[in-house]
């Protein structure tokens, strides 16, 4: 159970929390009305590495919601400025993804390149790549670039299937240069810790709202958050094992409802 007395601030992941595809979920954008007649703060957190934080706050806001760039946090966001900050001398990075990426890390400063020796190798989701591609990756890394993963979704749920995710391109790599990737997305620390610096909230006074156990709820469990698992996106109510959130609801309706009881 949600003691929603000590809840401060809200961490929401999107497709599947505020979206699925171009369905817009029930719920929205009265939740959201509602956090702000309340003062309670919000942001939100994805593992896509595909688009922008601009791209995100157009596509919210056209829904009637009230935000901010600062309250959109994607995976190259966080690893952007996680490089900056914990390798302040190391200047160039090799990509593997797309315009999320190359934005993110040239907004800390950070020179794309692709024919000179990398300090970094960040890895996402990437819908153009070629076997060129990941054999210049795979050169970069074995020459001492430190490998990042954006995030380590393994699978990205389509119509008609799962499809091959950012985890799948990490995994290719990892065992063609036997170098583990440090990932950067959910359900790892250093989104939530950049989610709870934007908030301004402790860990035990924020919510984290996802619709995926192994991403969403296990890292929020691991950095201390309550977790509320919503059933309308790609996760359906069962046993989850150590993932278990601390409440289940079908939407963000259901979880308003039980919030206000």
């Amino acid at each position: 159970m949600i003691d929603f007395s000590h809840i401060r601030g809200v961490i929401l992941d999107m497709d599947g929390v505020i979206w699925r595809g171009s369905e817009i979920l029930p719920g929205v954008p009265d939740f959201f009305r509602w956090l702000d007649a309340y003062s309670i703060p919000y942001v939100f957190a994805t593992n896509n590495s595909t688009r922008t934080p601009e791209m995100y706050a157009e596509r919210i806001s056209g829904l009637g919601i009230k935000v901010e760039i600062s309250q959109i946090i994607t995976s190259p966001l966080v690893t952007a400025r996680f490089l900056r900050d914990q390798y302040p001398n190391a200047s160039k990075a090799y990509v593997v993804g797309q315009e999320g990426i190359y934005a993110a890390l040239r907004g800390v400063g950070l020179e794309i390149v692709e024919d000179v020796q990398a300090d970094f190798v960040v890895v996402g989701l990437d819908r153009t790549l070629t076997y060129a591609k990941l054999q210049a990756a795979c050169y970069q890394i074995q020459r001492g670039a430190l490998f990042v993963g954006t995030n380590g979704d393994v699978t990205l749920p389509e119509p008609d299937g799962y499809i091959p995710g950012a985890g799948s391109i990490l995994a290719l790599l990892q065992t063609a240069t036997k170098q583990p990737p440090l990932i950067m997305g959910k359900p790892e620390k250093p989104m939530f810790e950049y989610a709870l610096g934007v908030l301004g909230t402790a860990p035990a006074a924020t919510l984290m709202v996802g619709d995926r156990v192994e991403t969403d709820i296990w890292g929020a469990k691991r950095a201390g958050l309550s977790s509320a698992l919503v059933l309308s996106g790609v996760t359906d109510a069962g046993d989850f094992g150590e993932y278990q959130p601390d409440a289940i609801y079908q939407d963000l309706v259901d979880l308003q409802n039980h919030w206000l009881t």
